[in-house]
Formats: structure tokens, C-alpha cells, sequence
């Protein structure tokens, strides 16, 4: 699995994400991350059918919402995912929410990764301990956790955990979406200035040097390439000391530990006017 990926979260106009993705693979990227709540996995598999890049060379990834869990849900989820994004298997799949029945779910998927239709299954947003009794109580443990990780919230006791229980840590969002106003953090700007690289590269290589594999998203042309233009340096443990005095060691986005953010996705999910 490449450390580096590309996501599509929030790219909603299929037609942007065909495009976007397309850009992406004439720049250099062959891991992709999806949703099926995401809604935009046919662009995705139109963008790698037209590629012209064989499929053994891509690794690609999808994941099963809140309603998708439970065994015959996600039976059904897996086969509606594959066909939209037009593959004969998945490079991995993912459990996308710590809720609802997940141990359903991922016996359907461990009957599917024995099958050989999924060569990797995970799990995201599963938090310390929650992991801890998931991984205790399958007979397939998760290949991955994809969860919230950037310079204002590190997470490095939770990467301890999964080190010791073999589950490779993945960053989504990378970027924490620019809060916390980042792209002009005025710590990373000086280290970017350092190695005459942008902020967001510097970013990015902070997260893979803590053996973290990163799924970063962009629209635009430029971003794109400059993303994945940080194979030609290394930060210094100095300046990886210095990123690590920016954890605040609180989460910006989700928190599945908070009961009232816990029940506004849910019902998000159960009731469609809210959507």
C-alpha cells in the first residue's frame, strides 16, 4: 500500500471527480480513498477504466456507512460498491463509523477477504480503546485505522497502540481542512521555508515519517502535483520536535467520544430530512 494516497471526500459533482481523479493518476497517484456515503465511486471507477493504467497498479479503497453495518447489510453494501466503481475486488475496505452492529459487518467482510473479493479489511474513527476491544474479539485483525491525524492532533499515544497491535495508522484530512488557519501557522511556515517546500508538503511528510499513510485532497492542478512532491527531503528530528509542540490533543472535526456528536450522525443517517 503507497503512503501517499488521494481521497475524494466532498467531491460531490461526479463529473469534477472523474476529472480530478484523472489528474490525479497522470500525476503519479495509485492509492484512492472513497465512501460509499461519499457518493462518487462511478466517477472514481470511470476515472481508472479510462486511465489506461492496469488495475494490479492502483490500490483502491471504499468503506461502509452506519446503515451499511450489520452481516447482510454489508454483503449488500460491498456488491453495490464493486459494481458502481466497476472492479472484480477491492484493494480494502473499511468499517467508516464505530457504530451500529460493526461486528456484523465485519464478519461479512472477513468472509469476503477469505474469498479474495477484498485483499485488506480496517476499520475508521475506531479510538483507543474501542479498537482495543475490536481487535481482541475478531479472528481477522484490522489492517488499518483511519482516523483524524494532523500537527493539532497527533495522536501519538493511540499510534503506539496500534503499533503494538499491528494496525497501520492512516490520516484523513490531513490538512485538518485548513482550521486552526494551518496553511499559515506561522512554526510550519518557518520549517517549510527551511527546505524551500510549502507547508502543506511539509505537512504531509511530518505524518509519513510517524509511519502514517496520508490520503490528502485537492482540486486544483497544482496542489495536486505538489502534494505528491515530497519524495526529495526529510524533516530533521528538530523539526519534528517542533511540530509535535503544536498538539492541542483535541480533535477539530468528529469526536466519536462525544455523545452529542455520536447522536447527531446517527441521526443524520436515520432520518432523511436532516440530510
Amino acid at each position: 500500500m503507497p503512503m501517499e494516497g488521494f481521497g475524494v471526500f466532498q467531491v460531490t459533482d461526479l463529473a469534477q471527480c472523474e476529472e480530478v481523479v484523472s489528474k490525479a493518476i497522470a500525476a503519479g497517484y495509485r492509492l484512492f480513498d472513497t465512501a460509499s456515503v461519499y457518493q462518487n465511486e462511478a466517477a472514481l471507477g470511470n476515472a481508472i477504466r479510462k486511465s489506461g493504467v492496469a488495475r494490479e497498479e492502483f490500490f483502491i479503497t471504499t468503506k461502509a456507512y452506519i446503515q451499511e453495518m450489520g452481516y447482510e447489510n454489508t454483503l449488500k453494501a460491498f456488491q453495490q460498491s464493486i459494481q458502481k466503481l466497476g472492479l472484480d475486488y477491492l484493494d480494502l475496505y473499511l468499517i467508516h463509523q464505530p457504530f451500529g452492529d460493526y461486528y456484523g459487518a465485519w464478519k461479512a467482510m472477513e468472509e469476503l477477504y477469505r474469498a479474495g473479493k477484498i485483499r485488506a479489511i480496517g476499520v475508521s474513527n475506531f479510538y483507543g480503546s474501542r479498537l482495543v476491544d475490536f481487535c481482541l474479539h475478531v479472528n481477522v485483525v484490522p489492517a488499518i485505522n483511519q482516523i483524524e491525524l494532523h500537527p493539532f492532533y497527533q495522536r501519538a499515544d493511540e499510534l503506539k497502540l496500534m503499533a503494538e497491535y499491528g494496525v497501520q495508522p492512516q490520516a484523513w484530512s490531513p490538512f485538518a481542512e485548513g482550521m486552526n488557519d494551518l496553511f499559515h501557522n506561522p512554526t510550519l511556515e518557518t520549517i517549510a521555508k527551511k527546505y524551500n517546500k510549502s507547508i502543506a508538503q511539509v505537512v504531509l511528510l511530518w505524518n509519513i515519517q510517524r509511519g502514517v499513510i496520508v490520503i490528502p485532497k485537492s482540486v486544483q492542478s497544482e496542489r495536486i502535483a505538489e502534494n505528491l512532491d515530497i519524495w526529495d527531503f526529510e524533516l530533521a528530528t528538530k523539526d519534528m520536535e517542533t511540530i509535535a509542540t503544536l498538539d492541542t490533543g483535541k480533535c477539530l472535526m468528529f469526536d466519536p467520544l462525544d455523545p452529542s456528536e455520536v447522536k447527531r450522525v446517527i441521526d443524520y443517517v436515520k432520518n432523511p430530512v436532516l440530510r
